[in-house]
């Protein structure tokens, strides 16, 4: 069987922690270092962490890519040199221009920025360039200009308003797939409205079928009571092919399998007896073949 702490995590990241200071807790609180994370969170944004321990860490790879949602508030007025509240702010709008933004330019706006778009990430963002982080490149004072990249934004929608004197704020939920910047929609919706705009707080809620409202904070944090078994969390994340010994046997063994016939080219989740999360496997013609394996000692 899997041991106690092996597993997937889902942990309700508090604001000003950095994800790798998560880890870094859940490390001591599990008793092992075999520690990674699906998925970044800023330091200013709170939410949902899907955290790998120990063997379950194989999965991890698979659960990167999974759409998102959040919850986040643009302030529209000025933009900042990191696109959210903690970089500089750059030179604001009039206040009577912020004024004059309606709700129907609003929505308008942000219908624009849905469905499958270019985006611009954020100077600031953890995108590589020449193999060096792009927000350490900004750091170190260097000129960053990060290519576009197409992602999908599947909803972008206007939950309140609240304005002030040359601000006008906006709550809003985004639901997107992964390599989306909440960050970069606000930067853009600004500059579409042309008052400027930046993000003041984040917070995500769903990635994937792991749901925020599922997470525990860290204080207190029970790593055995909290731990979602590995079959669970690939039945989450993928299509799922149920095998017998034999054949777990024979996978574990590096050996391929008869595919089932309605098994898809992409990656499944194989579990055997004992729900049992034997590996991920892909299609090779009639067969699966193996693509991450987990050890046959531990697997419930």
């Amino acid at each position: 069987m899997y041991g106690v702490n092996s597993g997937i995590l889902l942990v309700d990241k508090p604001q000003g922690m950095t994800s790798h200071d998560v880890v870094a807790r859940i490390r001591r609180l599990a008793g092992t270092r075999k520690v990674g994370h699906a998925g970044t969170l800023d330091p200013m944004a709170t939410g949902l962490l899907v955290i790998g321990v120990d063997s379950a860490t194989r999965l991890l790879h698979h659960l990167v890519g999974l759409d998102k949602e959040y919850l986040a508030t643009v302030r529209l007025g000025w933009g900042t040199t990191t696109d959210d509240a903690e970089g500089e702010a750059l030179a604001a709008a009039p206040a009577d221009a912020v004024a004059a933004v309606t709700g129907e330019a609003i929505t308008a706006r942000m219908a624009e920025q849905t469905g499958v778009i270019e985006q611009v990430p954020s100077a600031v963002s953890a995108v590589k360039v020449d193999g060096k982080r792009a927000y350490q490149r900004v750091r170190d004072g260097e000129q960053v200009e990060l290519k576009a990249r197409t992602v999908t934004v599947t909803a972008f929608e206007l939950l309140d308003t609240r304005a002030g004197d040359g601000w006008l704020d906006l709550d809003v939920r985004v639901a997107c797939s992964s390599g989306t910047y909440v960050r970069a929609l606000a930067r853009d919706l600004g500059a579409a409205l042309g008052v400027g705009g930046h993000l003041t707080a984040l917070r995500r809620t769903r990635i994937g079928r792991f749901d925020v409202a599922e997470a525990g904070g860290l204080e207190g944090f029970d790593v055995a009571a909290r731990r979602v078994a590995p079959a669970e969390a690939a039945r989450r994340a993928l299509p799922v092919v149920v095998i017998d010994d034999d054949a777990a046997r024979d996978l574990r063994h590096g050996k391929r399998i008869d595919a089932p016939a309605d098994a898809g080219d992409g990656p499944l989740a194989a579990i055997g007896p004992g729900d049992v999360l034997v590996a991920i496997v892909e299609r090779r013609g009639p067969q699966l073949k193996v693509v991450t394996g987990f050890p046959a000692e531990e697997g419930a």
